[in-house]
């Protein structure tokens, strides 16, 4: 799967990169994780855009190198952003299989927890698709939307009646279904967590009266 926006490697400024490499910034697309640091050179770039799986150049080998060219724990190009600079290329790509040569997800030891929101997302958004049989989402999508709201009223009443009794710990996990049946109904209305966040920005974006 070649990638038809990508910009072209002579729009990097690399001049002040160390051997004129590119430095290359992987994030977990879903759950937004920082998965590894790489570098590429030309032909690592061209050869990630054109197969739309990432390839680095090794700095101890000296050769290229496609992630999970052994492994099978390829590395799927899903975005492309460039950094202000344009001498840094941040990729957010869907893992398959763990990124780190330990077995670990990420190279970095961040939370586990660490975007987890979205990968929930992600999941209730597969159930849509696939409607497993046995699965309280699936039964959810199939009563409908109304049913769905509905739930979400009876969970947002439950969760206020614990945070007024100051119920710390009743309060959270009434949140936490709180939480999940109201990513179900973003899924089942199309909504995504990225148009919410765009909302919620321009909301606190400065105004001339501001």
């Amino acid at each position: 799967m070649s990638i038809s926006n990508a910009p072209s490697f002579d729009s990097f400024r690399l001049e002040k990169c160390a051997d004129g490499l590119l430095p290359v910034v992987v994030q977990d697309a879903v759950t937004l994780r920082v998965l590894m640091l790489g570098y590429m050179n030309r032909a690592a770039y061209e050869k990630t855009v054109a197969e739309g799986r990432i390839t680095f150049f090794s700095r101890t080998r000296q050769c290229l190198w496609t992630k999970g060219e052994t492994s099978g724990h390829w590395l799927l190009v899903e975005n492309l952003y460039v950094d202000c600079d344009a001498d840094t290329l941040l990729i957010q790509a869907t893992p398959i299989g763990p990124t780190c040569h330990r077995g670990t997800t990420a190279c970095f030891d961040t939370p586990s927890e660490q975007g987890f929101v979205r990968s929930l997302a992600a999941l209730i958004a597969q159930r849509k698709k696939e409607m497993p049989e046995g699965s309280y989402t699936t039964r959810l999508f199939i009563k409908g939307v109304k049913a769905i709201a509905k739930k979400v009223g009876e969970e947002c009443t439950e969760a206020v009646i614990e945070a007024v009794d100051g119920n710390r710990s009743r309060f959270t996990y009434e949140a936490g279904d709180l939480l999940y049946h109201l990513l179900v109904l973003l899924e089942q209305t199309g909504v995504s967590l990225e148009e919410l966040e765009r909302e919620l920005e321009l909301r606190h974006r400065p105004t001339k009266h501001s």
